[in-house]
């Protein structure tokens, strides 16, 4: 059985939906209004990619050294654990933040994929005291955390975890029909075409607004959601919110920027393109 046939039963035991369902319930209550500086919304890029480097690097280097380095490379050994180990610590939390807003197979992969690498992780600083087993230790904890950084990559690169899910979208380049301004009520956000582009409309007096109607964070439908006294929309799926103005994310869990458009009416009709 190649990997892929094993993830693909792993994405459908949904044996494990209790347990993830409760945990992931547990983490968004306890994560409440840290969720968009976990999320990285304030950076404009997902915050736990970058969180996992850190210590990726330390418990690689400690292996190497511990292996080859010699007596001259002993010393460096344990400080790379520990430094590895506390830097874990803010990487798992923002990884299960964003975790928690996933659903079926992504959350079963998910919860695996954490699970291996808070194992890695204790595995880790198990070795610090662990005397002549601390070399095997720090390997079977290096080979866990690389198995859980597999698991990692299938959650991005094959399920679109995680990912600007605007990426792939057609955006009109040109001025393109998408609604009869008589059809536009007033503060009232409303979904129209244009060329094959979902877009969300939305008139405040003589202002029409027009974002992609796809929020980036997981494709939820922004029409279907509320927009506020700050000319900002709230994604209905995961609470992300957008400046109406020029799509920038305020609220997390998102990252990107909801792709915005200009919009004029013209001959009776609302048109947008591509900013």
């Amino acid at each position: 059985m190649g990997l892929r046939e094993l993830i693909s039963k792993l994405e459908d035991l949904d044996v494990l939906d209790g347990v993830a369902d409760r945990l992931a319930g547990a983490v968004n209550s306890a994560v409440g209004p840290a969720k968009s500086l976990l999320s990285g919304t304030w950076l404009e890029h997902p915050l736990h990619p970058l969180l996992t480097d850190l210590p990726i690097g330390c418990w690689s280097g400690a292996v190497i050294l511990d292996l080859f380095g010699g007596s001259a490379g002993a010393d460096a050994v344990d400080p790379l654990v520990g430094l590895g180990a506390l830097a874990a610590v803010p990487a798992v939390v923002s990884g299960l933040s964003d975790w928690a807003d996933s659903y079926g197979p992504e959350r079963r992969v998910g919860l695996v994929h954490a699970a291996a690498n808070v194992t890695g992780l204790g595995l880790f600083i198990a070795s610090l005291a662990a005397g002549r087993r601390a070399r095997r230790l720090r390997l079977l904890g290096l080979a866990t955390i690389t198995a859980g950084g597999y698991l990692g990559g299938h959650l991005s690169y094959a399920r679109g975890l995680g990912v600007d899910h605007q990426v792939f979208l057609e955006k009109p380049a040109e001025w393109t029909d998408a609604l009869e301004a008589d059809s536009l009520e007033e503060a009232t956000p409303t979904l129209a075409e244009a060329g094959g582009a979902r877009v969300m409309l939305y008139r405040r007096g003589t202002q029409i607004y027009a974002l992609s109607d796809v929020c980036p964070h997981a494709a939820g439908p922004l029409h279907e959601g509320t927009v506020d006294d700050d000319l900002c929309v709230t994604c209905p799926w995961h609470g992300s919110r957008f400046r109406l103005s020029d799509g920038r994310a305020v609220h997390g869990p998102a990252s990107a920027p909801a792709a915005v458009y200009q919009a004029r009416v013209e001959h009776g009709m609302v048109q947008v393109r591509a900013v």
